[in-house]
């Protein structure tokens, strides 16, 4: 009964509502769900916090801090593995995948999946943020609502987009950042029609987040001082030092996933929980976000040594035992992150780059300060400096860092020295990381859609789907009589070679035997091995596409056989087959809807 229904409403909004009009209502809705979602996620985590750590100690060492975090990334690794069944790790990644290679279509457990684990994983301390989780759940949610909705493939695309945008606008109070965010990091090639549902997604999912949580900043920042313009050269100098200390991040990160992943689970586990403990009781601002930590250094005066509070290292408050201090943390912070979603918990580095950045900042005014400088620099503004910075330097994106921390804190007067440190962090990074730190998982296996448009259209094609099976194949043993035959009723001039257990052992090229077909005298004395010649090159059946067409490139060919991993033939692939699915794929899935 209830399917009946569901048909003949969606039958009538078919036929009474464009699809165009009815996206945004669907951009609406995503945005509500997105930012009640992300407000979940938030009290959630705040909730678990406060109950595990209220009774701490400020003046010694907490010895829990070497437990709670194990016993949360176990509770969210069993979680996953036995409750879930998948794998819901480094979720921005997981987007870009399914926008990909599965055309927009997130599971929907990706709805609840990562938020519960990812709850559980920060709640007890994991070192990682909560904006990936969220994001990826904002994305299920777009994917799913426009599947239950049945929108075409190009605007499920979009409400994937949408729902990202909706999760950072609304976690973050910045729908200004949300937009840029998908535009910077998802990569996705948008159009002017595209800005409106981001637009409605982004401001419905902060309107819901400032009606829930008030309208206030997410973190409190006056300016203490005015932006002078002899502090320029000062500023240019950390936005490269963010820029080095973003590739610093990058890579510690992807050497310890590569390290983690080598591992069996329980050993993942073990490696993760000591690790990800030790530098945690050692260093107690690695804790849960680290968002504690930036209120603190965005405050004047003495605030910053409660940084110090719960730690061994207490009573090290002189001038330089606090640089020291922060200085181990921005060092070992890349692996507390790593070993957090390595030993099976669920989180993201968003925060993390916040974290480092803010900390960067204030350690690099504080020191400059400390030598005597005439220029003074204001600790509070080169902290949120930093953490634009760092965010343009890891994510690959310079107006998503200046945007979010302008919005982050209501810092709008530092957007000059926001932009100039965001800009000189990004061309550092750029110099030695072609790729951000969600992307070089999909770039290493050519499955990565990018701005480019030839690039992003070639991901959506599939070798299966485009192969020529119904081509005559031949054995090395067939005489040229029968070779003949074949070629009598067949309408190509190429013909596969395989032996009986159907790998291809070459080719037959029509051109190369025309001059003996006409000779029958030479039928029963040739064979089809003496005449058959090697393919210019062979393509794998899951060969990146972007390969295929190098390939087609580098031999001039235009058919070429195509076999699986144990080099059994499947079938032809032609330049001509791989062009016409090409410029379907681009009208589908990017050309402007008429009205």
């Amino acid at each position: 009964m209830a399917r009946k229904l569901y048909e003949k409403i969606h039958n009538w909004r078919r036929s009474n509502i464009k699809e165009r009009h009815f996206l945004l209502f669907a951009c609406f809705l995503v945005g509500i769900l997105t930012a009640l979602a992300a407000y979940v996620l938030k009290m959630s985590v705040h909730a678990i916090q406060m109950f595990l750590t209220n009774n701490f100690s400020t003046t010694g060492a907490n010895y829990l801090y070497l437990l709670y975090p194990v016993v949360g990334i176990l509770v969210a690794g069993l979680f996953v593995r036995y409750i879930i069944k998948d794998d819901i790790s480094h979720g921005v990644t997981k987007i870009l995948h399914s926008i990909s290679q599965r055309k927009s279509r997130l599971k929907p457990h990706n709805m609840y999946s990562s938020l519960i684990a990812s709850s559980i994983t920060i709640g007890f301390g994991g070192s990682v943020g909560a904006e990936a989780p969220i994001v990826l759940t904002g994305s299920a949610i777009g994917s799913n609502v426009g599947r239950f909705f049945k929108l075409d493939q190009r605007n499920l695309m979009l409400l994937v987009g949408c729902g990202s945008a909706g999760a950072i606008a609304g976690i973050f109070k910045a729908p200004i950042a949300g937009i840029l965010f998908v535009i910077e990091v998802l990569l996705l090639d948008l159009t002017l029609s595209s800005i409106l549902p981001l637009l409605i997604t982004s401001v419905t999912a902060t309107t819901v987040s400032y009606i829930l949580t008030g309208t206030n900043a997410m973190f409190a920042y006056s300016q203490v001082q005015a932006f002078t313009l002899d502090r320029i050269p000062f500023v240019i100098v950390l936005g490269i030092i963010c820029g080095f200390l973003s590739l610093y991040f990058t890579r510690a990160t992807a050497w310890s996933e590569d390290n983690y992943s080598k591992l069996k689970p329980l050993g993942k586990f073990i490696l993760g929980s000591i690790t990800l403990s030790i530098l945690i009781f050692l260093f107690p601002p690695l804790y849960g976000e680290g968002y504690e930590s930036i209120e603190i250094l965005l405050q004047s005066g003495e605030k910053f040594k409660e940084l110090l509070n719960g730690s061994i290292f207490y009573n090290f408050t002189g001038k330089w035992g606090i640089v020291i201090f922060l200085g181990l943390i921005i060092l070992t912070k890349a692996f507390a992150t790593s070993a957090t979603n390595g030993g099976g918990g669920t989180g993201g580095i968003f925060a993390p780059t916040l974290f480092i950045g803010c900390i960067l900042g204030f350690v690099y005014s504080y020191t400059v300060n400390e030598f005597g400088f005439e220029t003074y620099l204001p600790q509070e503004n080169f902290a949120l400096m930093g953490m634009a910075g760092v965010m343009a330097g890891v994510m690959h994106a310079p107006l998503t860092g200046t945007f979010l921390i302008a919005e982050l804190t209501g810092g709008y007067e530092l957007f000059l020295p926001l932009m100039i440190v965001s800009i000189c962090s990004y061309i550092v990074i750029v110099t030695f990381e072609k790729h951000n730190i969600y992307a070089i998982r999909l770039a290493k296996k050519g499955e990565l859609i990018t701005h480019h448009k030839d690039k992003a259209v070639l991901t959506f094609l599939r070798i299966e789907d485009m192969l020529e099976k119904e081509v005559q194949i031949v054995t090395p043993e067939m005489t040229l009589g029968d070779m003949v035959k074949v070629i009598a009723n067949s309408n190509r001039n190429i013909f596969p070679v395989v032996d009986e257990e159907g790998k291809l052992k070459g080719l037959v090229l029509l051109n190369d035997i025309r001059n003996i077909i006409f000779r029958p005298e030479l039928y029963d004395r040739f064979r089809v091995r003496k005449f058959m010649v090697g393919a210019p090159a062979v393509i794998e059946i899951d060969m990146p596409m972007e390969k295929v067409m190098n390939i087609f490139e580098d031999t001039k060919a235009w058919n070429l056989p195509v076999v699986d991993d144990n080099g059994v033939y499947k079938g032809i692939l032609s330049q001509s087959t791989v062009f016409n699915h090409y410029r379907d794929v681009l009208v589908e899935h990017y050309s402007e809807e008429e009205e």
